[in-house]
């Protein structure tokens, strides 16, 4: 296994920066985010089906065989799907990537490599070729050690009703994909959020306020929406759940690290221009000595992200690969806070100002730090296999 990028993988981040560079600038997400605060809705449709269709990027985890990337050997992994994560950390592009091609492919992955359902099958068809956009329905904050327990009912008539918080992507998605509790074991159901005869009001998305204006939040309430099920399990367990949280965790440190490469590389420029006491306030040591120990975090934060997802791309989840996520997104999620809080900061008082884009990133890293399990989380969760005693 190596670390290093491939050339196949350098070519998609180049067609994806471009693309970003182009349609995605700084004050394209300030003014889509002013815009979005008003009407709910900040995400970028059209540069979405851009990234979905003309470039690939959704069908980059589902398998040829079902219009998808992904094969054995010399196809698309976790490893590619890693370095669109990075540039769309770098832009903090408002699009459904993370909650759509990721987290709710996943678990979709999952099921149907249990069962080889065909309502899983049809529907990564769908999302592959960019028709559909997809959301899991469980919340954002969600710990992979400790999924939580389904807050969705399924009737004998086939509708689910219930509420699920904290749920991202849910505004854009034309299905949910909804954990089920059943008399005897769980499901996973797809609710399709306006499919033809559903009665109004059956699925309703109520935003809420979240500190992360590019990746808004929702509560997902279901009144007898009409459903398929797309895989059962015999047992309390949710294992689509927890395989596509596991993995997403793993993959949301390549965004983290996208973000901190950002802030530092802006961070730099500025300070080679900014003057003060004529001479660049770059020049000054404290300041050196501050970004020379920023960019140490980040290349350890490279290497902690490129090995998860390196190991997801290898084999189905296992001991090492959950070693390789615990210690990814325990140091990525600070790295990525703390290259946000310098690159406020060592931009001095326009840091500070709505017109700048710091406070996106700043916002985006808090946001990714505290989602699908906290630092300590998995710190906790590397006690056992790292054989060292959990914190206190």
């Amino acid at each position: 296994m190596t670390l290093l990028y491939t050339e196949v993988e350098e070519e998609l981040r180049a067609a994806v920066r471009d693309l970003l560079a182009d349609r995605c600038s700084s004050s394209a997400v300030l003014g889509r985010v002013e815009s979005g605060v008003e009407s709910g809705m900040p995400y970028d449709a059209e540069l979405w089906k851009t990234l979905a269709r003309d470039i690939g990027v959704a069908g980059l985890l589902v398998p040829e065989e079902l219009g998808g990337a992904a094969s054995g050997a010399g196809g698309a992994s976790a490893r590619e799907a890693a370095v669109v994560l990075e540039e769309l950390g770098r832009a903090v592009a408002p699009v459904p990537y993370l909650s759509s091609a990721v987290l709710a492919t996943q678990a979709l992955l999952t099921a149907w490599g249990a069962a080889g359902g065909e309502v899983a099958g049809e529907l990564l068809g769908r999302l592959a070729a960019g028709e559909a956009t997809a959301a899991l329905a469980v919340p954002f904050a969600a710990s992979p050690y400790a999924p939580p327990a389904p807050a969705v009912s399924l009737s004998e008539d086939g509708t689910v009703t219930g509420t699920v918080g904290g749920v991202i992507g849910a505004e854009i998605a034309d299905v949910l994909l909804v954990p089920v509790r059943l008399t005897r074991g769980t499901a996973l159901c797809a609710v399709e959020t306006s499919p033809a005869g559903t009665v109004q009001g059956a699925v309703r998305v109520a935003p809420v306020t979240s500190l992360d204006l590019t990746r808004p939040i929702a509560t997902v309430s279901f009144a007898s929406a009409p459903a398929r099920v797309v895989a059962t399990a015999g047992g309390p367990e949710t294992p689509w759940v927890r395989e596509a949280l596991l993995r997403g965790a793993g993959l949301l440190a390549s965004e983290q690290l996208g973000i901190a490469e950002w802030c530092l590389a802006t961070t730099v420029a500025y300070v080679r221009e900014r003057r003060q006491f004529a001479r660049p306030v770059g020049s000054f040591q404290a300041v050196k000595h501050r970004l020379a120990d920023l960019w140490l975090e980040i290349a350890g934060a490279r290497a902690a992200a490129r090995n998860a997802a390196a190991r997801l791309a290898e084999a189905p989840v296992a001991g090492d690969i959950t070693v390789a996520v615990a210690v990814a997104q325990a140091h990525c999620g600070a790295v990525a806070v703390h290259a946000a809080e310098e690159c406020v900061q060592l931009h001095g008082g326009i840091g500070m100002t709505w017109e700048h884009p710091a406070h996106l990133y700043l916002k985006r890293a808090k946001a990714d730090q505290i989602a699908l399990g906290t630092p300590g989380d998995h710190r906790e969760a590397l006690a056992g296999p790292a054989d060292l005693p959990a914190p206190v």
